[in-house]
């Protein structure tokens, strides 16, 4: 019986630490980008919400999918799953990832037509307005 709970207990804490990455790890921080782009879609998952944007240049528009901090602070701040809409124009800065092409680590959000932000400080996120919306 020892063995069968110490083997569940091994598989289960495996499959936790899977479900979680280092920032540091998955994101090269010295290969900045900022993009100008339209929301394709905004996922408020679990670890980690996502946002996929299309980034339009004269050459055609490339997919990215950008990562955000973790939901429970993200809904916290009152972050819900239509504050981003399909559509809208959002610039987006962040790191790129350092093994999946068009990846990044959302550090800075501002979404123009209305002025909101969304910014990753440290370890906390936070939310506002430049100006009335």
């Amino acid at each position: 019986m020892r063995g069968l709970i110490l083997a569940l207990l091994v598989t289960l804490g495996g499959n936790v630490a899977q479900g979680h990455h280092s920032i540091a790890a998955m994101y090269d921080r010295d290969r900045p980008v900022k993009l100008d782009a339209t929301i394709v879609e905004f996922a408020l998952v679990q670890p980690h919400p996502f946002l996929v944007v299309d980034v339009t240049h004269n050459d055609g528009s490339a997919r990215w999918r950008g990562e955000m901090d973790n939901r429970h602070e993200l809904v916290a701040l009152g972050i819900k799953a239509d504050t981003f809409k399909p559509g809208e124009r959002v610039i987006v800065s962040g790191t790129t990832g350092r093994t999946q092409p068009r990846t990044l680590y959302i550090w800075r959000l501002d979404r123009p037509a209305d002025g909101f932000w969304y910014e990753q400080v440290g370890m906390s996120p936070r939310i506002g307005f430049t100006r009335a919306g």
